[in-house]
């Protein structure tokens, strides 16, 4: 059974009309720019359902782009996102579709990148300012980024767990949550999501990366929510 906080009864600390529609599109786009990293020049945010109808009058568009901007949903300076991305020449974009069979509040976000690079974050807004994230640069996955986070993709060969499991021991971080996903058959493209109990330090980064087979590390450590 889980555990239910005040956090989840009352409701989260926020500026806006609305917990789904803004403080949880604040925090998806905060978790989209964790992913991404620095130095986003551009970002497309693809609306699904009552996001797309309503953005405008619950204030959704500024949440997601003060989320971007590293704003959390109680900031003051929300309601000026749109002004503070266009003096950071972060150009925004708004484009209503329709993303599938998803949850209603679901947006993609496409962040273009000063390298040229993309990075694409699929996340749904599911009430009480919760969220979670089920699709990153075309790889499903599955958080909610209430934990810290490690996301990884590698090639499915076998001990790819093992191995990351033992760096982890190595580093005395505690596993709270763990999902495999795999694109192919064995062999292919697959990824690896860890929800854990302590903070991911760039070392436990780094030392992840080494482990052959594996294609790329993030990390997602959560901001301490307080007013």
């Amino acid at each position: 059974m889980r555990e239910y906080s005040a956090f989840d009864i009352l409701g989260p600390i926020m500026i806006g009309p609305s917990s789904s529609h803004t403080a949880g599109a604040a925090r998806l786009g905060k978790i989209a720019r964790t992913i991404a990293g620095d130095g986003i020049k551009k970002v497309q945010f693809f609306l699904h359902g009552s996001f797309a109808t309503t953005y405008k009058g619950h204030g959704t568009d500024k949440a997601l782009v003060a989320g971007i901007l590293g704003m959390n949903p109680w900031d003051e300076n929300l309601k000026n996102s749109m002004d503070l991305a266009k003096n950071k020449n972060i150009e925004v974009e708004f484009i209503p579709t329709d993303l599938g069979d998803v949850h209603p509040n679901t947006v993609k976000t496409v962040m273009t990148k000063e390298d040229g690079k993309t990075v694409e974050v699929v996340g749904s807004s599911i009430g009480g300012g919760n969220i979670i994230v089920t699709e990153v640069d075309g790889n499903q996955v599955e958080f909610t980024g209430a934990y810290p986070t490690i996301l990884i993709n590698h090639i499915d060969v076998p001990g790819m767990v093992a191995k990351v499991s033992a760096v982890l021991y190595e580093y005395n971080v505690n596993i709270a949550f763990m999902r495999v996903y795999r694109t192919s058959g064995k062999g292919g493209a697959a990824a690896m999501v860890f929800e854990v109990d302590d903070f991911i330090s760039q070392d436990i980064i780094d030392a992840i990366s080494k482990i052959p087979n594996l294609h790329k590390a993030r990390a997602i450590n959560p901001v301490r929510e307080e007013a």
